[in-house]
């Protein structure tokens, strides 16, 4: 009877404490604050800049080619960008803009570009100057990559397909867009989603 007494004073605790950690898990991960910045369906909250051919079905974001580039409509300061992409051709080359303003065609002097480039995946670009090269093998055509992406202050680090790639310290645009670079090839995005940090960083003044 004692033993019956101490399992029934248990197993309610497992579960109160369960339902803690578990709810702590999910804020400290802000699940909740995920926001998908394509829909699957067609191109709403995006802006076409120059030349390129993006189209949307099935929940794919597809580039044809062309040269120039894929906006959000919204601009992002601190951030964290997670998104799967492929080349789709033998030499493919594109990338992510990352705080990018609009001047210029096909798009900035001085962009801050995360590349997509076969030989080159990952690597960071100021413009055409290599800022911090890639260590990532080259990937098949027609193979999934995933990119986080995450841009707090003068910080950003690279995770490629869940490991550390590299971190950079001195990103300058405290705001800007996010975009895909059409450079004449043709890829697939997918499960493109970011989450805002700009009130987390605040609250750590």
């Amino acid at each position: 009877m004692i033993q019956m007494k101490i399992l029934k004073i248990c197993i309610p605790l497992v579960v109160l404490f369960s339902g803690i950690s578990i709810s702590f898990a999910d804020e400290t991960t802000g699940s909740k604050n995920w926001v998908s910045i394509f829909n699957g369906r067609d191109l709403g909250g995006w802006v076409k800049m120059n030349s390129g051919t993006f189209t949307a079905t099935n929940g794919i974001l597809h580039l044809e080619g062309g040269n120039g580039w894929l906006r959000t409509e919204k601009e992002f300061g601190d951030f964290v960008l997670e998104v799967e992409w492929r080349g789709l051709e033998t030499n493919y080359n594109s990338g992510f803009f990352l705080r990018a303003p609009l001047n210029g065609k096909p798009w900035a002097t001085n962009i801050w570009q995360v590349n997509t480039k076969q030989g080159a995946i990952g690597e960071l670009l100021q413009g055409p100057a290599k800022t911090v090269r890639s260590v990532t093998p080259p990937m098949s055509a027609g193979e999934w990559v995933k990119f986080r992406i995450e841009a707090r202050g003068t910080n950003l680090t690279l995770d490629v397909n869940g490991k550390r790639t590299w971190e950079f310290h001195e990103f300058e645009p405290a705001r800007g867009y996010i975009g895909l670079q059409a450079e004449g090839k043709s890829f697939d995005f997918r499960n493109l989603r970011v989450l805002e940090t700009d009130d987390d960083r605040s609250k750590l003044k």
